[in-house]
């Protein structure tokens, strides 16, 4: 579960943003839209939170920052062995910011335990990392280190929390990997339930790309299958059945442009599957006849509500966070309303999955489906860095405002600014 994530020098965004699902006062649809983790110490936390705001104006970045800290968390100790350098990108309109470490912290619930980690870094070195455990509701330093720059090494501070072999975990960090990673993969019981929350427990998908395969590979069990064709139907798709056949790639078949690096053949042709999973989907004709379709010859919101099955069948089961860059693409307004649902209602969301997404649809834009504090906005200043804020910052009355009305009519800001075309 996320309580807080903040991010500082990343892509169009320079001074710190946070986005929070902390439940604020309002009593709305306390029951649906929000719930209280089991963990000590804990507030009560959103189901849910969407940001608005104009093209441009950084919101996919606040979905890359997150992704881009789970992929460090992840391939730290890997990736940079390779010599690769570290996936971040500062803010490149002030010449203060783009030779700064770019800082990512987030707040998080996992095992019934709230953790703090962040870290700061640039291409070359993580220059900060720390890490705060409150598995009795109080504050525990597990990690402290700092880049001296006078002395190029690390000021490690003491913390006797974290039991196990720390020494050795220390000196076999190096500059540009996380002590996290660095210790679990030699093998930290103790850091373990952090570092398969990165992996396991939150999920990204960017700009609303998301690929069949994840649901097909569910779909190989009956029980996950059935769980699919129920969301389709309750998605209101005149889709009957749907069949997978299965084939196996024949690597030495595959045809590359002449150009193209025989190195990049060999990674492209490493990250193929051997298996291409093709499917059809069953329909009736007006007489009553089998009609099938191939998966891409279906509409682009079918294709995607059935790429989205999966993962939030998954999501929604395990309880875990989900991110989604442009929810609204290809989607009807209704099938936007359809997803957001599932995550408001106790039935289909039982173990308190969450749902941060971006999206231009207004529809949804109201206090029928949405908490006050459940509405994030996101816009450019006069020096063309990225600004987050919430709705509450404006104090809207519960029950009566229009909230679409009131955004489209510029209260909230967030819009963009179109002038004449004759004007330019």
């Amino acid at each position: 579960m996320i309580i807080e994530f903040s991010v500082k020098n990343f892509r169009s965004i320079k001074e710190q943003q946070t986005l929070s699902l902390v439940k604020g006062k309002g009593d709305e649809m306390a029951e649906m839209n929000s719930f209280t983790p089991d963990a000590k110490s804990s507030v009560p936390l959103l189901h849910s939170c969407a940001i608005y705001g104009a093209n441009a104006s950084g919101k996919s970045n606040i979905i890359k920052a997150i992704d881009t800290m789970r992929k460090i968390v992840i391939g730290s100790a890997r990736d940079t062995q390779r010599g690769d350098d570290l996936p971040v990108e500062p803010f490149l309109f002030s010449e203060e910011s783009k030779n700064q470490p770019t800082e990512f912290e987030i707040f998080f619930i996992a095992k019934g335990v709230r953790y703090q980690y962040g870290f700061s870094l640039t291409q070359k070195r993580i220059h900060e990392e720390w890490l705060f455990a409150y598995p009795e509701g109080r504050s525990q330093c597990w990690l402290s280190r700092v880049f001296i720059a006078e002395t190029q090494s690390y000021d490690w501070k003491p913390c006797p929390y974290l039991k196990g072999r720390k020494k050795l975990w220390q000196e076999a960090t190096r500059s540009n990997a996380l002590f996290l990673s660095t210790a679990i993969h030699l093998n930290s019981e103790q850091l373990r339930p952090i570092y398969d929350w990165f992996t396991d427990f939150f999920h990204v998908i960017p700009n609303a790309h998301v690929h069949h395969g994840f649901t097909a590979s569910l779909c190989k069990k009956d029980e996950y299958k059935q769980k699919v064709m129920r969301f389709l139907k309750s998605a209101d798709l005149d889709i009957q059945d749907f069949i997978m056949e299965s084939a196996v790639l024949d690597r030495e078949k595959v045809k590359f442009p002449a150009d193209i690096p025989d190195a990049l053949k060999d990674k492209l042709l490493e990250e193929l599957k051997d298996e291409i999973v093709n499917i059809k989907t069953v329909h009736r004709s007006d007489q009553g006849q089998v009609v099938y379709l191939d998966m891409d010859d279906e509409s682009d919101g079918t294709q995607k509500l059935f790429a989205f099955a999966g993962p939030i069948i998954d999501v929604l089961e395990n309880g875990y966070v989900l991110f989604v860059d442009e929810l609204h693409n290809h989607l009807h307004p209704k099938m936007v309303f359809f997803l957001v649902a599932l995550f408001h209602n106790p039935k289909t969301n039982p173990k308190n999955a969450q749902l941060i997404f971006t999206t231009h649809e207004t529809s949804i834009l109201n206090q029928e489906i949405f908490r006050r504090d459940q509405i994030w906005f996101c816009e450019k200043d006069d020096n063309q860095c990225t600004v987050l804020y919430p709705l509450s910052d404006f104090s809207p009355r519960k029950g009566a405002e229009n909230l679409e009305r009131n955004y489209l009519a510029g209260r909230y800001g967030a819009l963009p600014y179109i002038r004449s075309l004759w004007d330019i």
